[in-house]
């Protein structure tokens, strides 16, 4: 079995270690002996994306998301060819915003995004920000998962049809909100930093298994020894007042 994954903007758009989800997608491809091929392309770089089976962008800041701005809506019809051919895609922060309708900034500058989606996304002022630990619960197909990580974002994302999850705890696609990130049959995309697959081992599997199922391959994947990054996820949702 192979998955051919790309990695855009590796060098630029890497905030709170979004790095991580790669590095989780690797180790858990490589216990069950499959081969994942692990392209990255930045700036200016010519990008193979034909056979791309996942399509994963993490966060930056604002200087960060400005110098990509332009070069990401230069392969828009590149990416949306890969939609087209059910492509899975992991989208960190400023990558979930810019596949939505537009940002708009604090001085009433639209910055367009990609339109893929319908949602959009403006700036909050300074008091709502929304910072701190954040935890969801997610609807995996066929279980219901705590999903936990770090946010810290002004933008305020709205007209979200679908979510990535309910907000158990901090804030979400808005400030004091009740659902975070946005998620379809080919999407992930959401505001949980910290990263967020090696807190959340049951999402690195179900992104693998839907990469793997457009490639025919059902079958279920060899369960793995998550004992530590389990012990892990109990501290922080007992910190949170979450534990079950």
């Amino acid at each position: 079995m192979k998955l051919v994954l790309l990695w855009m903007y590796h060098d630029l758009m890497d905030l709170y270690g979004d790095k991580g989800n790669i590095e989780t997608l690797k180790y858990r491809c490589a216990k069950r002996n499959i081969d994942l091929e692990v392209r990255t392309c930045s700036l200016n770089q010519k990008a193979e994306m034909e056979d791309v089976d996942i399509f994963f962008m993490g966060g930056g800041a604002d200087k960060e998301q400005n110098l990509i701005y332009q070069d990401l809506l230069s392969r828009k019809k590149a990416i949306q060819h890969l939609l087209d051919k059910g492509c899975q895609f992991l989208l960190i922060c400023g990558g979930y915003q810019l596949f939505g309708q537009y940002y708009k900034d604090q001085d009433g500058k639209v910055v367009n995004g990609l339109s893929f989606f319908p949602y959009y996304t403006v700036a909050s002022d300074r008091g709502h920000r929304c910072i701190g630990d954040v935890a969801i619960e997610v609807n995996l197909g066929k279980e219901v998962v705590q999903v936990l990580g770090f946010e810290n974002h002004g933008g305020q994302t709205k007209q979200v049809e679908t979510p990535f999850g309910r907000v158990l705890s901090g804030h979400g696609n808005e400030y004091k909100g009740s659902s975070e990130g946005f998620m379809n049959e080919q999407v992930i995309a959401t505001y949980i930093h910290g990263p967020l697959l090696p807190k959340n081992p049951e999402v690195a599997d179900f992104v693998l298994q839907r990469a793997l199922a457009r490639k025919g391959m059902t079958m279920a994947l060899k369960s793995l020894d998550d004992e530590w990054e389990n012990k892990a996820k109990e501290v922080m949702l007992k910190r949170m007042g979450l534990a079950r």
